[in-house]
């Protein structure tokens, strides 16, 4: 899949990754009908993608995404909103990794897709705002369950109470972002946690991905054991250990390497 340039969407793949590129600079990346409907045909398509491992999604231009497209929410009157294409959905339904490099401010939606991603990485520049309460528009792309799991509810409550701005540092001192970086160094970093990522086992990937999720949707008592059995299940299965041998070994060399 590529996209031509000026497209709500830019897509890349290289080396086993592909980056997605909100392409609406001049809007600050807002989430108009046709950039949900392309962002959802692009996580659909890398998800797809035997070539695809990992997938990093930023925006272009000084905004992540300023998140739902006002002006044509406005002029429709929310009229027709099914037309949206559900790109929460979409992006949960990819079963591969998605690292979110955060250029500039997530805003509302946006913050919403941030929330998607698996892994967020920050630019000095990245701004997270819940200003569903000021727009006075409930939540409906998850905010208001992902983001208190995230920080905490007490932290949560304090943003989508107030709309208040949360820069990069103080969402990495929260838990939120793994990384703050210059922008400069942003889209460099978050290619390196995907190169990181890539040395996992093809298909172990997915697999952590998906156990980690299923089991933060249920209480502890319910993960404790759907983990066991997925093991065993695993472990049972011999085209698994294909190779495991090596890989063992390969891992403990990079710990010695790591340590001299």
């Amino acid at each position: 899949m590529s996209q031509p340039d000026g497209s709500t969407v830019l897509y890349e793949v290289g080396d086993g990754i592909a980056t997605i590129t909100m392409n609406r600079p001049e809007a600050r990346n807002a989430l108009s009908r046709a950039l949900q409907r392309d962002l959802s045909a692009a996580f659909a398509g890398a998800d797809a993608d035997d070539e695809v491992r990992v997938v990093i999604l930023t925006g272009a231009g000084v905004a992540f995404t300023a998140g739902v497209d006002l002006k044509e929410f406005g002029e429709t009157g929310g009229q027709n909103d099914g037309e949206r294409a559900d790109i929460w959905t979409a992006m949960s339904a990819c079963s591969k990794p998605i690292v979110g490099a955060i250029n500039g401010p997530a805003i509302t939606g946006g913050f919403e897709v941030a929330l998607a991603c698996d892994v967020l990485i920050a630019g000095r520049s990245a701004r997270f705002a819940d200003t569903h309460g000021r727009v006075g528009v409930l939540p409906g792309a998850g905010l208001s369950q992902r983001l208190s799991r995230a920080i905490g509810i007490y932290r949560a409550k304090y943003l989508s109470l107030t709309g208040n701005f949360l820069d990069g540092e103080t969402a990495m001192e929260w838990g939120l972002v793994s990384h703050v970086v210059d922008d400069d160094a942003l889209m460099d970093t978050a290619r390196q946690v995907a190169r990181d990522m890539l040395g996992l086992q093809p298909h172990m990937l997915p697999a952590m991905k998906q156990v980690i999720d299923d089991g933060f949707s249920m209480t502890f008592g319910e993960a404790m054991p759907m983990e066991s059995k997925r093991s065993r299940a695993q472990i049972r299965d011999a085209d698994a250990w294909r190779g495991a041998g090596a890989a063992f070994e390969g891992v403990r060399e990079r710990g010695r390497s790591q340590n001299e």
